[in-house]
């Protein structure tokens, strides 16, 4: 199964996870503001809220949460350990200091929303997402694993079904997508799972496997603006990514 964030974890009033600065908390809660899916995560002013979970906001050199989530799991959706000072002195990184990778609250949740999101738009893949949330789950929790197996799919392209129920058995038979982990393992179990291309496992790398060297070459505007030298961004990739799609 994947791993619940809440598992053994109460309350937490006012954690504070220091960040380096800086810390583009805009564009961190944008990021997953437009991915938000309703009665699961939101949104509201400058704090972003997951049900049941956590309330973030940002603090002087930190950010801060209450709720009942592990502190490391929020760490690594907010990505606080990230120095920014560590991307050097390429132009690239200068024009988005303090970018950050977003990561997830689940590895499979992630892996699903990525399987979604092939070659749609951010705006359809959270619909297909809120209809699975809303058909599978109680409305307020990502549906499990073994719900998503054997559960009816409405509306689903054969190939996207597929692609969802061999991922839910690989998860529910012990495939872990959550740190820590074996990460070049993980992509190769990934990768053979049937509707599971160089672009999707990229892409889970990135904010799930927390590589910060992945690269989702598959994504035709990556391709062009690395103009086919991305390598000159190693080991920090995924952050090249992020400002590539942030400043298109």
């Amino acid at each position: 199964m994947g791993a619940d964030p809440r598992a053994g974890v109460g309350t937490v009033p006012g954690v504070r996870l220091p960040v380096r600065e800086p810390y583009d908390w805009a564009h961190m809660l944008e990021w997953l503001g437009e991915r938000a899916l309703p009665g699961l995560d939101a949104v509201a002013g400058d704090v972003y809220r997951r049900t049941g979970m956590a309330e973030v906001s940002r603090a002087e050199g930190a950010i801060e949460f209450t709720g009942s989530a592990d502190p490391e799991v929020v760490a690594r959706v907010f990505d606080t350990g990230h120095d920014p000072a560590e991307l050097g002195d390429d132009p690239l990184f200068a024009r988005a200091p303090g970018i950050r990778v977003p990561g997830a609250w689940s590895g499979w949740e992630l892996a699903v929303r990525a399987v979604l999101g092939q070659q749609v738009s951010v705006a359809g893949a959270r619909g297909t997402a809120a209809k699975l949330v809303a058909g599978l789950g109680d409305g307020r929790r990502f549906p499990a694993p073994d719900v998503v197996a054997d559960g009816v799919l409405p509306g689903m392209p054969p190939t996207r079904e597929r692609a969802l129920r061999a991922l839910a058995r690989a998860v529910a038979g012990g495939l872990r997508l959550d740190p820590p982990l074996d990460v070049p393992a993980t992509r190769a179990a990934l990768l053979e799972l049937p509707g599971f291309g160089p672009w999707t496992v990229e892409y889970i790398a990135m904010r799930a496997l927390r590589d910060p060297d992945a690269w989702p070459a598959g994504d035709l505007w990556l391709r062009r603006a690395a103009a086919g030298d991305a390598e000159r961004w190693r080991p920090w990739r995924a952050y090249a990514a992020m400002v590539l799609w942030h400043t298109r």
